[in-house]
């Protein structure tokens, strides 16, 4: 039911707390499921409703009945109140919940700091570098809220509140470089927290006809490479990643199989690197085709060349590898290899088969075979396009003797089908190929427009040998990306950014900043300490130099905010009357009538016997005599045991608090 009464403003305390809560919430609008969202922003609204007199806050049990109801469901999405995402649906409603109570200046401090947690969840989160300026928005935001709140009743205007919060963060800037530069950190990263696996852009360890296709029309960086000496060329540039071995006829999958792999003899040019991985959510990562050295502690090679990590990629990851693109096997393959290698689903594509067969019969040897085979897809009317038309169940069937219109994994697909069917070990590789030069920061910019899928198969005589059937089709799409060989694949916006060329390098500055973003800030672990210390000309490796470093950034700090605070006293003296007045304000305050901006002394004295008439008497002298010492006629002649007299019956001023009860009714009010 609406109250009829005259609408009053939003007083600015729980205007600017409402503001820090919903800027808070809105930093995870993106990861928090959209009801809790929709949920908090009704009870942000419902109490801001209520300040104007439009609505009737819910009673005790309604809110309880809505918290109890809100937790539940945060329990029902999660099936649990613990870890980021859980704790951070969680602290959204549970604040967005105390705000429908909040009436005291505690009330509105504990809000804030709940705002403060959802901004430290969502700097934990993610740390990109576009993020940024939105937490230091925020934490300015939050820090406005508490100078607003504190000083509630004093002359301190939102406007003067916003300035001091800026004079603070600003203050405080240097000591978060210092605990940023010198603070000792554990092995590892702070960012290293619990995360559910959320959904990312990028390659799974399966793939449908038409699956990779989709990679295409994202521009989203999936890793980036140095190289320490040469780099290969553009046709040798195969980034591996899943290895696909099993086949339903339709879709290929990573397998649970293992067999032996016979050892590998590397040939030509040894490529060293350093890849630096956007979070992928994924345990594996994306190499030079073929590994030949990485990290053991942190990654394992299988049986099939690919590299897995021990963890799952949820942060940008760095690591080193040497590669060859050149590698050969003497040895045959194991009957458990050919085995598992050569097996295809009973009664799927049975003309692919037939003609796999027949095709094999006609040569002499394996090689002559795939030679045979890329003819076909060279001379058979094949054509390469992001846009190919679906397939029926038997999809390579479809696709070899229909469509004939596909993508990379439809002919990686295809091409591995016929190897196998003639009993020749193949499998199909995914990963990406190619990649992008940035000559700002000199690196290799692959992202996950160049995604790709090719196939291996096994030769005698030279082992596991890559073959990449699209490179039949379209061999320009080795030296050129997709967007260059498809120029109709295309958005507008693609378009824009491809064919003017400072939009394109402004497009690569910006990439080289963020590489350069997390290279020297997300990734700033203790390797990176200690490279810092030797930059400084410190020998030691151990944590003591950064002790000594950070207590001196800290003294240094302090000294610093020491001479600021003493300057802007000296700058704006408040003697001892003002003093004494902003103390017997403060009580007044705490008391439940707190002074507004604009009242002076005497209108500050009617307020308060108004609403407090047992104050009136004891505190109408006090604000006469303040008004007397500050502007009456011999304000100039007042003496310090006059001030002095101000001062102690200030002092002696015991102003009880006013009932609960009491107080909500004359709010009502």
């Amino acid at each position: 039911m609406a109250d009829l009464r005259p609408p009053r403003r939003i007083r600015a305390p729980l205007a600017w707390t409402a503001s820090a809560l919903v800027g808070a919430m809105l930093l995870h609008i993106d990861r928090v499921p959209w009801w809790i969202t929709a949920a908090a922003l009704v009870c942000v609204g419902w109490r801001l409703a209520a300040e104007v007199r439009a609505i009737r806050l819910p009673g005790r049990f309604a809110k309880i009945g809505v918290a109890m109801m809100l937790i539940a469901a945060v329990l029902a999405q999660f099936h649990t109140l613990n870890g980021l995402s859980a704790g951070t649906a969680l602290l959204v409603v549970m604040g967005a919940i105390k705000l429908l109570e909040t009436f005291s200046r505690r009330d509105r401090y504990v809000v804030i700091g709940a705002t403060a947690f959802l901004l430290l969840a969502a700097c934990l989160d993610r740390q990109g570098l576009t993020r940024a300026p939105l937490y230091l928005l925020e934490a300015w935001i939050c820090c406005t809220a508490l100078a607003v709140v504190a000083q509630q009743g004093d002359s301190l205007t939102a406007h003067a509140a916003g300035a001091l919060a800026a004079r603070s963060l600003g203050l405080a800037a240097p000591l978060a470089v210092v605990m940023f530069l010198f603070f000792p950190r554990m092995v590892g990263a702070f960012w290293t927290l619990p995360q559910a696996d959320s959904a990312v852009t990028g390659l799974s360890d399966s793939m449908s006809p038409g699956g990779i296709s989709q990679l295409s029309e994202s521009d989203e960086p999936a890793f980036r490479v140095r190289f320490e000496g040469p780099t290969p060329p553009p046709e040798e540039r195969y980034w591996r990643g899943p290895v696909l071995h099993e086949f339903d006829g339709f879709t290929w999958k990573r397998g649970t199989g293992y067999y032996r792999q016979p050892v590998l003899q590397h040939e030509g040019i040894a490529y060293r690197y350093r890849v630096t991985m956007e979070p992928t959510a994924q345990r594996w990562w994306f190499a030079l085709d073929t590994v030949a050295e990485y990290p053991l502690r942190r990654a394992v090679l299988m049986f099939d060349h690919q590299l897995i990590a021990h963890e799952p990629v949820t942060r940008p990851i760095t690591f080193e590898a040497v590669s060859y693109t050149h590698n050969s096997t003497a040895g045959p393959p194991s009957t458990l290899a050919r085995g598992y290698d050569t097996k295809l689903p009973p009664d799927r594509n049975p003309r692919t088969v037939r003609l796999a067969r027949e095709m094999r019969a006609a040569v002499g040897s394996d090689a002559d075979f795939v030679q045979a085979v890329l003819a076909v897809f060279r001379r058979g009317g094949f054509e390469y396009t992001l846009t190919p038309p679906k397939l029926d169940r038997d999809s390579v069937d479809d696709f070899m003797f229909n469509t004939r219109q596909g993508f990379c994994g439809h002919f990686a697909s295809a091409f591995v089908t016929m190897m196998r069917a003639a009993g020749v070990p193949a499998r199909v590789v995914t990963g990406y190929q190619g990649g992008e030069w940035n000559p700002v920061r000199e690196y290799f910019l692959v992202r996950q427009s160049d995604a790709h899928a090719w196939a291996e198969v096994w030769l005698d005589g030279r082992g596991w040998t890559r073959i990449d059937p699209t490179a039949v089709v379209a061999p320009d799409r080795l030296r050129r990306g997709v967007y260059d060989l498809i120029p109709g694949a295309m958005t507008a916006a693609q378009r824009l950014m491809r064919d003017s060329p400072w939009v394109a390098e402004a497009r690569l500055r910006w990439d080289a900043l963020n590489d350069w973003w997390n290279e020297r800030v997300v990734r700033f672990d203790l390797n990176a300490q200690m490279d810092l210390l030797a930059w400084l000309g410190f020998d030691s490796r151990d944590w003591q130099p950064l002790g000594w470093l950070f207590a001196g950034g800290l003294v240094a700090w302090l000294l610093f905010v020491a001479w600021h605070v003493g300057r802007a006293l000296r700058a704006t003296p408040m003697d001892r009357l003002a003093r004494a007045y902003t103390r017997l304000c403060a009580k007044l305050a705490k008391a439940g009538v707190p002074r507004e901006a604009h009242e002076g002394p005497l209108a500050y004295a009617d307020n308060v016997a108004a609403r407090r008439p047992d104050l009136a008497a004891a505190v109408r002298p006090l604000l006469s005599r303040y008004a007397d010492l500050r502007y009456g006629r011999d304000a100039g002649a007042r003496s310090p045991a006059d001030i002095a007299q101000f001062e102690r019956a200030v002092a002696r001023l015991r102003v009880p608090r006013e009932s609960e009860p009491r107080l909500r009714a004359q709010r009502a009010t």
